[in-house]
């Protein structure tokens, strides 16, 4: 009986739902128009993780592996001809994380399982696209 109960303690403080559902990294697609457009993408440090032509799908991390440690990038965009775009992707707590951990009574995941692991975060948009405007165009 003690083994048991040792056993579902250990399984209840290692559950973290999107630990268990989710990865640790997302795909995110790249689209501009025109497409053909230069871009990299620099992490919270400034270290270009990603880079190339549009359009295109990367693979990005969602967490750097500190406690609560979600990571920041920005997409740079530029073109000849076109006047270059800075544009942030935004991290969140995705539902897994937030409303899946309460059927397991959640505090372990919640504080101690998830915030390690990228899982628990989204990075949106999941679809970055822009219009690259033209270099002396006005916006209309």
């Amino acid at each position: 009986m003690k083994r048991l109960i040792a056993a579902l303690a250990a399984v209840w403080m290692l559950t973290g739902c999107a630990t268990i559902v989710g990865s640790e990294t997302q795909d995110v697609t790249l689209q501009t128009q025109p497409p053909g457009v230069k871009f990299v993408v620099q992490d919270e440090t400034g270290k270009a993780v990603a880079e190339g032509y549009t359009p295109k799908t990367v693979t990005l991390k969602k967490s750097n592996g500190n406690y609560f440690g979600k990571k920041k990038y920005l997409v740079m965009l530029e073109r000849a001809g076109y006047v270059p775009q800075t544009l942030p992707l935004k991290e969140s707590p995705n539902l897994w994380y937030l409303l899946g951990n309460i059927p397991l009574l959640g505090f372990p995941g919640w504080l101690v399982v998830d915030p390690f692991y990228g899982g628990m975060y989204k990075i949106e948009p999941e679809r970055l696209q822009t219009i690259m405007n033209s270099v002396g165009a006005r916006g209309g």
